[in-house]
């Protein structure tokens, strides 16, 4: 293993584990991993195009978690303030047990109930819409920062330059 595998396989490993906290900015930390293990490698000509293409990838997987929110709260009847509130109840969530489902859950509810004054009925299903988004969103982050990172790794690999 070279000194830019294990960099980036420890950055790399921060990173899919902070794609379940709200307020790590995983693919960001993923995507500059990358740019280090490149840069300690010795940067080539060619690797302009890969993080080029890894940067345009990154920006898109940022959008996926607005995208499948708004999408799951749309879909079943929740307001643009209920993504708001999951938004907020995931971040109180970090400090909850179970917090990752509870936060957003919660705060779509709450805010579906007491700013939208919607029936509980209607507040439950837009939050559980809500709820739907954000794992839907989680889970093809989580799929992509894989596929990023065995890809990277394979890249970076040299048996011949081992540290160890």
């Amino acid at each position: 293993m070279t000194l830019a595998f294990l960099v980036f396989l420890v950055i790399w490993i921060v990173g899919v584990i902070g794609t379940f906290i709200p307020v790590v900015p995983a693919t960001l930390l993923i995507f500059v991993g990358s740019v280090i293990a490149t840069m300690i490698d010795g940067f080539q000509f060619s690797d302009f195009w890969f993080l080029l293409t890894l940067g345009i990838i990154s920006v898109g997987i940022g959008l996926i978690d607005n995208i499948t929110g708004a999408w799951g709260t749309r879909k079943y009847g929740g307001s643009p303030k209920a993504a708001w509130g999951a938004f907020w109840g995931s971040i109180v969530g970090i400090f909850l047990p179970m917090g990752l489902i509870v936060g957003p859950l919660g705060g779509a509810f709450l805010v579906e109930m007491y700013v939208e004054k919607k029936p509980v009925d209607q507040a439950l299903k837009s939050a559980w819409g809500t709820l739907i988004g954000l794992v839907t969103g989680i889970a093809a982050k989580v799929v992509l920062h894989i596929l990023i990172g065995i890809y990277e790794l394979y890249r970076l690999w040299d048996p011949s330059r081992a540290i160890f």
